[in-house]
């Protein structure tokens, strides 16, 4: 929902203010939208018969790879103005993006075990992340009001998780030797970082996005300047009046 208003936002600016726009709303939506769902996800995941710990490199790297994806997915639509062309490719990149990100986050998952995946599966949760992103990138061009943004993002936060829960239903776990050490970060490590920095990054953008102008406050500003810019103009071609006589 966050993520959203940002890139309302940034259609109603112009030039480097709409990038920092976008980028926050790449933060919000792959970062604290996608990636942190996925990973309070994995942290549900349990294998009985062995301890599951988290490669650190691996993790902030697929947390990395989805705010870029996002990111890069938002600029392409944005400097397409919306057109269809941007919108499927965006949607494309985004989509590919966030299933690297969501399987490059459960191959960080270290256990005594070893993992396959079914890839008639896999298949189907990658063309659903390419659905959803490609549905987000039109939310996000498309929604402007308070309702629509609202249920805009719940259907973009369902189409998420079930990508993520898809993806997690293909892979197919085999014990092997209960007795190894297992390297890595237990989950629970990441939790009080996890939700600090989101904590933070969601209050402080929250606050931009609440402070920031409206698009009618927006639209008063650019009429007053406008008549200002038109008064001066009309001051400067006024002729000046001719000299007293004595």
């Amino acid at each position: 929902m966050l993520g959203l208003r940002l890139t309302a936002q940034a259609h109603r600016s112009r030039g480097a203010t709409r990038y920092r726009w976008l980028a926050g709303a790449a933060i919000s939506i792959g970062g604290t939208g996608i990636w942190v769902m996925h990973f309070i996800a994995m942290m549900g995941f349990d294998v009985h018969g062995t301890t599951i710990r988290y490669d650190v490199t691996l993790t902030v790297a697929s947390a990395l790879v989805a705010i870029t994806v996002v990111g890069a997915g938002l600029f392409l639509v944005s400097a397409g103005e919306g057109h269809l062309p941007a919108l499927l490719g965006g949607g494309l990149l985004t989509g590919l993006g966030v299933a690297c990100m969501h399987y490059l986050g459960m191959y960080a998952m270290n256990m005594s075990a070893h993992v396959t995946y079914r890839l008639p599966t896999v298949a189907l949760s990658v063309v659903i992340a390419v659905v959803a992103s490609t549905v987000a990138l039109w939310f996000t061009v498309r929604v402007r009001k308070a309702v629509w943004i609202t249920l805009a993002s719940a259907i973009m936060g369902v189409a998420v998780a079930g990508m993520h829960y898809t993806g997690m239903f293909a892979m197919e776990v085999t014990l092997s030797d209960p007795a190894a050490h297992v390297a890595g970060a237990d989950a629970i490590d990441f939790l009080v970082p996890l939700m600090t920095v989101v904590s933070l990054i969601t209050l402080t953008m929250l606050l931009m996005a609440v402070l920031s102008p409206s698009e009618a406050e927006q639209r008063e500003d650019e009429e007053l300047l406008e008549r200002l810019r038109a008064r001066r103009r009309s001051h400067h071609r006024s002729p000046l009046p001719p000299p007293a006589h004595r």
